[in-house]
């Protein structure tokens, strides 16, 4: 019963979310699979370390499709997006802890990034 409530809930929060905050909580589904891709390739758990890359995988190519190509730094977003790609797809068949947690880093910033961003965006509209 709690999950399915659960749920729901996500589902309604996916749902009113804006953009900025659904850029958020999709960063934050990288950030949290990134680091358990990472825990997993440290214990030697290939299969969930492939599991999880490949989610965070599906995350920045979601981030792709969504990209506004006629934003100002969408080139450069694009460019940073095919790099995590990458080291992603070397951290899963390496089986490198090192290519993950640069990633890993990386989408932490990104996330901050967009937080502040979505702040100020938000402040310019109530202000």
């Amino acid at each position: 019963m709690i999950s399915a409530q659960q749920n729901k809930y996500m589902q309604n929060s996916i749902q009113t979310a804006s953009p900025a905050q659904l850029l958020i909580m999709l960063s934050d589904g990288a950030i949290r699979y990134c680091k358990q891709a990472i825990e997993a390739l440290s214990q030697k758990n290939y299969q969930d370390a492939n599991n999880y890359l490949m989610r965070v995988q599906d995350i920045i190519q979601e981030f792709i499709i969504t990209l506004d190509k006629k934003a100002p730094v969408a080139d450069e977003l694009l460019r940073l997006y095919d790099y995590f790609l990458f080291r992603l797809v070397e951290a899963n068949t390496k089986k490198q802890v090192e290519s993950a947690e640069e990633v890993l880093g990386y989408l932490v910033e990104l996330k901050e990034t967009w937080v502040q961003a979505a702040k100020l965006s938000l402040a310019s509209k109530n202000g």
